[in-house]
């Protein structure tokens, strides 16, 4: 694999650096993303884009707080294709009846405002959208992070709600126009090796230098035809944790065919970049040379292939302990040596699930591997969910689920849970591979703060099976002279017509919505004042902070709905004191009152001139973050910190745009402290003074003052930026939400 240094023009199919008579500018305009963005923008400024999306989608975990928030500002009806998915919340077994209640609200919000609801157990999120949604050249915004459909031809983001409710209410999705990196193609996989090995590879190669970071990745190259449209969908979502903005690939001949089975030939167009497209930075991949992989805890980007770690087992275990360290500190004390056994590793549990592995042909690649062995009568166990039920119908007519089931495997529904710790949580200690998108700490459900940990590793489907015919043995599929069936696909698009609801786009105004009791408007939130003191209240030095230690996923799911419920779990995981310092700084006791007092008074007395200021403040909370914000595109990340008192994070950078756009919806301030985690000028506990705030967002400046203030009196002056700015975001921020901002 190859990272080019600087761009790169794509000339007769293939990538020079320099091409005569060519200029970057013009070349821009010729790549695929450039033509996509170009046709959903509204702003008449090609580098400054206001988006209107084709299609919105949201699942049961997410869709609830949008429309509540687009309820609260003003809406009627939903002006485009809304679907509502429901495989997060599937389970509907935590939490008593708050699921199902979650789900009754879904079904009564599309019959009323016009949209489409995917019942429990029918079809995971990105599944439904790629079988019925998807149409080359179109635009998708959905409300969780792996909403790409690129190689279909759709450009399709992951954002947090706050960028739904716009589009619901009329507006637009704001963003620079972004840099767009080719990912050139060349070869073929070997037997063996299927799409999670080349995406593992790509993240490696990208996620810690930021190759790709809030840029589009285009797929293109001869070797994009030597890949199966499920072949291509399966890296495809997993370019989410390379942090791109979004994906697009070529289209060709393999994706006509993918629309033609599923009913929609005419959703189909060729796509292609023009000859001279000018591409930012490109990536060589040949694909003959990609070999089974594994993504290690804790993250997808820890990726070594399995012969690599077969061969040099303890050596990368001793790698792995010591990123537990960073994550961990002294809490637990982890460790995988234990799962070595004569010199292999063992493992616990094997699932392939979700959006990334729950794929027709995943599936039975797998049971091609299985067919006429078995898992054993071990610990080891093996769950696989497809991820639609058209897929589940195909893989039982066609003998794949008794391959499976013969082996010992266990077949599950259409279901996210192994992705985000509410499904086959293993057990404490225990090692589970995965063909899902993400493997996080909390991830497969570990409560670190109760001292329960397992772990996740990542790999794909194939390798999984064979792992499983050798009894939980660590083993590549490359090891087993499979004969691959190649069975073809067969969509039985009437399984949908008879369970999903489908308004066509006519609102039922007279449908009351059904409520259950979980179910919690947002609370009132206060617009900006002049000057801003905030308290740290927690401090992260983690080179990254993930979404799931900011809220946690897993259990907490049952309480999305109820924003002062889910509050009460917010860094939960990270540091439990959090809530606690948070909303005694909202709820002003005591204690806080007497803080503030004392920070006035030394404020006062060093800078006379802006005496009374610091008393006069609006008041919260704030955290610091080295580079929070990977992962999820939940929003409840951002709200429950503006819940419970928060009005800004500081950082070095943030992991994602995403995350930073979640907390500007959430009228929270998205600073950006330059100098790096040490030596910071404050400390949990301290508190920031940012006089003028409103003013540094009214007048469009670049940085402001702060002052931090320790208990002791000490003040030291450092300087805070923000970074660009919509005109939008300005007023969102003005008026301390969305919510605010669009009830006017």
């Amino acid at each position: 694999m190859k990272l080019w240094e600087k761009g790169a023009y794509l000339s007769n199919g293939k990538l020079v650096e320099n091409l005569a008579g060519a200029n970057a500018a013009d070349g821009a305009k010729k790549t695929i993303a450039y033509s996509i963005l170009q046709k959903h923008n509204t702003s008449g400024d090609a580098s400054k884009l206001k988006i209107k999306f084709d299609k919105i989608t949201s699942h049961d975990i997410t869709y609830v707080g949008i429309i509540q928030t687009a309820r609260a500002s003003g809406l009627e009806k939903f002006p485009l294709p809304y679907v509502l998915t429901n495989c997060h919340n599937s389970l509907c077994a935590v939490g008593g009846t708050i699921n199902e209640d979650d789900h009754m609200f879904g079904l009564t919000c599309a019959q009323k405002y016009g949209g489409i609801y995917v019942p429990p157990h029918q079809a995971v999120i990105h599944q439904f959208a790629r079988e019925m949604l998807a149409k080359c050249g179109d635009m998708i915004l959905g409300s969780d992070s792996h909403t790409r459909y690129g190689a279909l031809g759709t450009m399709a983001i992951g954002e947090g709600g706050g960028e739904l409710a716009k589009q619901l209410l009329g507006k637009t999705y704001d963003v620079n126009m972004p840099g767009v990196v080719a990912i050139y193609l060349t070869g073929a996989p070997v037997a063996g090796v299927g799409p999670q090995d080349v995406a593992l590879a790509i993240i490696k190669a990208v996620f810690d230098n930021g190759y790709v970071k809030n840029k589009v990745m285009e797929f293109v190259g001869p070797g994009v035809a030597s890949l199966s449209a499920d072949f291509r969908i399966g890296v495809d979502v997993m370019t989410t944790e390379t942090t791109c903005l979004s994906s697009i690939w070529a289209t060709d001949d393999i994706i006509r065919e993918f629309y033609a089975i599923h009913g929609r030939e005419n959703d189909y167009a060729e796509l292609n970049p023009t000859d001279g497209a000018y591409y930012d930075g490109a990536i060589e991949i040949d694909l003959s040379e990609i070999r089974p992989m594994i993504a290690l805890p804790f993250h997808p980007s820890c990726a070594y292939t399995i012969d690599e770690v077969n061969k040099n087992l303890l050596d990368v275990l001793a790698e792995t302990e010591k990123r537990a360290k960073v994550s961990f500190g002294d809490k637990v004390q982890y460790s995988l040596k234990e799962k070595v056994i004569d010199g292999k590793l063992y493992v616990d549990q094997g699932v392939i699930a979700g959006c990334a592995g729950g794929g027709f042909e995943n599936i039975c690649a797998a049971a091609d591997i299985l067919k006429g062995k078995d898992t054993g009568n071990g610990k080891f166990l093996l769950n696989v969910y497809p991820a639609s039920m058209p897929v589940y119908m195909e893989l039982m007519k066609n003998g794949a689920f008794s391959s499976l089931v013969s082996a010992g495997a266990i077949i599950k529904t259409a279901f996210c849970g192994p992705c985000f710790g509410a499904g086959d949580t293993p057990a404490n200690g225990a090692f589970s591979i995965r063909h899902s998108t993400r493997n996080f700490p909390n991830r497969e459900g570990s409560k670190i703060q109760n001292g329960q940990l397992s772990s996740v590793a990542l790999m794909d489907a194939r390798s999984i099976a064979a792992t499983a015919a050798n009894k939980g043995f660590l083993t590549p599929a490359t090891e087993f002279d499979t004969e691959f069936s190649g069975k073809k696909y067969f969509f039985d698009k009437g399984i949908y017509e008879k369970r999903v609801y489908d308004s066509k786009g006519v609102a039922h105004p007279e449908v009351e919505i059904q409520f259950g009791p979980n179910i919690k408007d947002w609370p009132a939130m206060k617009e900006l004042s002049d000057d801003l003191l905030v308290k740290v209240v927690s401090e992260i030095h983690d080179p990254v902070t993930t979404t799931d230690e900011l809220i946690p996923s897993g259990e907490t799911s049952s309480f999305r709905s109820n924003p002062l419920g889910l509050a009460e779990f917010t860094l939960s995981r990270r540091d439990p004191a959090y809530v606690g310092k948070a909303k005694a700084v909202r709820d002003l006791t005591d204690d806080v009152k007497a803080e503030v007092e004392n920070v006035a008074k030394a404020f006062d007395a060093k800078y006379s001139d802006m005496a009374g200021r610091v008393s006069k403040a609006g008041l919260g909370s704030t955290i610091f973050a080295v580079k929070p914000g990977d992962g999820s595109a939940r929003e409840q990340a951002a709200s429950c910190q503006k819940v419970l008192g928060g009005w800004a994070n500081i950082a070095n950078e943030y992991a994602t745009k995403r995350y930073r756009s979640n907390l500007i919806n959430w009228g929270m301030l998205p600073f950006i402290y330059k100098d790096g985690d040490k030596n910071l000028p404050f400390a949990n506990d301290d508190y920031v003074f940012v006089p003028n705030v409103k003013k540094m967002i009214t007048d469009k400046l670049s940085t402001t003052k702060a002052y931090a203030i320790k208990k002791d009196g000490t003040i030291t002056e450092f300087e805070l930026t923000m970074g660009d700015l919509t005109d939008d975001e300005r007023k969102i921020i003005l008026a301390g939400c969305l919510i605010n901002y669009y009830r006017g």
